[in-house]
């Protein structure tokens, strides 16, 4: 991720308002009239505030006909708080299992051609991460790719550059902002389950 989303996601969190509406909807999805009334304050307030936990992602809205729903993003929410302790750890994870990274390899071998390039794209999703996060090795930290860079990168090993950077960008290895590319740090990916 990069580091300004890991600033922007603590200095949303950095406001004890924010913080009991996260707690309020980790209990369950409620609507603006009902958190301003748990909160004691205002509905305009509360919208306010709901609006900037939207754009840094930490909360969803659903609509049920005229009402619109919130509900807690807690998936995302924890990848943003552990980002900033991994990142100062460097990255550091746990180290794979063998029979796992055994595993990861055999899948490799099916997808890929002994030269290196991708025979299909997986259609399985724990498949597609490994073959993504594979790719993604080549790929520099820190370093912003024009989109046209970045699908040349992806031609050295499919021809569908397409749906392999969308897939980048759904599955959080890669930021994208106005069609520039920014790989995000390991910690971030989605995990592989």
């Amino acid at each position: 991720m990069q580091l300004n989303k890991i600033v922007n996601f603590h200095k949303v969190m950095g406001d004890a308002t924010r913080i009991r509406i996260c707690i309020l909807l980790s209990h369950g999805p409620k609507h603006n009239a009902a958190l301003a009334g748990m909160l004691g304050l205002r509905p305009p307030t509360i919208s306010h505030h709901l609006a900037k936990l939207k754009e840094a992602n930490i909360i969803h809205e659903k609509r049920d006909k005229n009402t619109i729903y919130y509900h807690f993003n807690a998936k995302d929410f924890e990848q943003y708080s552990l980002a900033l302790t991994n990142t100062l750890n460097g990255g550091e994870k746990k180290s794979m299992p063998k029979d796992q990274l055994s595993e990861h390899q055999s899948i490799l071998q099916n997808f890929l051609t002994k030269d290196g390039k991708l025979k299909n794209i997986p259609s399985q999703r724990k498949k597609k991460l490994i073959v993504l996060y594979h790719l993604a090795k080549g790929l520099e930290m820190g370093k912003k790719y024009p989109e046209k860079e970045l699908n040349e990168y992806i031609k050295q090993y499919h021809d569908d550059f397409a749906t392999l950077r969308r897939e980048f960008i759904i599955n959080s290895v890669m930021d994208r902002h106005e069609s520039v590319y920014e790989l995000n740090p390991p910690e971030m990916w989605a995990a592989i389950e």
